[in-house]
C-alpha cells in the first residue's frame, strides 16, 4: 500500500513538471535591448556630425576672416605706400618752386629778362616744364590742392577743368592719375577707372602705370568681374615683376 502511494506521488510530480513551461529567455526584451544599443549609437554618431559641423564651419568663418585681414593688411600697406609717396612728390615739389624762384632771382641779378625755369618735374611722372604760364598756374594749383591742401573733393574739378583745357599737356598723363585716383578714393569706380585706363593705353612711360593696372583689377574685382581682374594682375606681373604693385598683384590673385 505504501508503495502504491509512493509511485502514484511520483507519477503526478512528473506529469505536473511535463506541464509547467520551461524557462527561456525574452525575445521581447532582446530585441527591446538591441534597439536601445542602436538608438544609442544612432545618437551618438549623430552628435558627433553635428560636432564635426560645427568645427567645419568655425573653421570656415576662421580661414575667411583670416582671407579679410590679409586684405585689410595690404590694403594698408598700399595707402601707406601712397601716403609716403605723396610726401616725397611733396618734397619734390617744394624743391621745384625753390629752385624756379632761384633761377627767376638770379635772372633778374644778371639783368636778363626772366624766363620760365625747367627743373626736374616728377611729381608722379618724368614731364617737361610747360612753357604756358596758364597751363602751369592750372596744374600746380590742382597738385597743391592735393599734396599741399589737402582739399580733395575741390581738386576734382579742377583736374577735370585743366584735362578739358589743356588736351596736349605734358602732364595730362599724371592729371588722368591723379583724377583717377581722387574717384577711386569715393568709391567713383566707373570714373575712376576711364581715367586709370587712359594712363596704361596711352602713357606706356607713366611711373604710374602700374599703379593703374593694379586699381583697375582692384575695382573689376570689386565688380565681380574676376576674369577681368585676373588679367590685369597677370599684367601687372607681368610687366613689372619687382614692383610693389606686382606683389600686391599675386596677393590678390591667390585669393581670387
Amino acid at each position: 500500500m505504501r508503495m502504491t502511494s509512493l509511485l502514484l506521488a511520483l507519477t503526478v510530480s512528473g506529469v505536473a513538471l511535463a506541464q509547467s513551461p520551461a524557462p527561456v529567455i525574452s525575445v521581447a526584451n532582446a530585441q527591446d535591448s538591441l534597439e536601445g544599443r542602436v538608438d544609442r549609437m544612432e545618437r551618438m554618431l549623430e552628435a558627433r556630425g553635428e560636432q564635426q559641423a560645427r568645427m567645419g564651419q568655425q573653421l570656415s568663418n576662421l580661414q575667411r576672416e583670416v582671407s579679410e585681414l590679409r586684405g585689410i593688411t595690404e590694403e594698408h600697406s598700399h595707402q601707406l605706400e601712397q601716403v609716403l609717396e605723396r610726401q616725397r612728390d611733396l618734397y619734390q615739389e617744394i624743391e621745384r618752386r625753390v629752385s624756379e624762384v632761384r633761377n627767376g632771382a638770379g635772372a633778374s641779378a644778371s639783368g636778363t629778362s626772366s624766363s620760365v625755369a625747367v627743373p626736374t618735374r616728377d611729381d608722379m611722372a618724368a614731364v617737361n616744364y610747360s612753357d604756358n604760364l596758364s597751363e602751369n598756374e592750372a596744374y600746380d594749383r590742382a597738385i597743391a590742392m592735393v599734396l599741399e591742401e589737402r582739399r580733395y573733393d575741390d581738386a576734382i574739378p579742377e583736374f577735370r577743368a585743366f584735362i578739358e583745357s589743356y588736351p596736349n599737356s605734358s602732364y595730362l598723363g599724371n592729371a588722368h592719375y591723379w583724377l583717377g585716383q581722387l574717384l577711386y578714393s569715393r568709391n567713383e569706380y566707373s570714373d575712376a577707372q576711364q581715367h586709370f585706363s587712359e594712363v596704361v593705353d596711352n602713357y606706356p612711360d607713366s611711373n604710374k602705370r602700374a599703379d593703374c593696372m593694379l586699381k583697375l583689377g582692384i575695382i573689376a574685382q570689386n565688380q565681380d568681374d574676376n576674369s577681368t581682374a585676373e588679367r590685369r594682375y597677370q599684367q601687372v606681373i607681368n610687366e613689372y615683376p619687382d614692383s610693389t604693385e606686382a606683389g600686391m598683384a599675386r596677393s590678390r590673385l591667390n585669393n581670387l
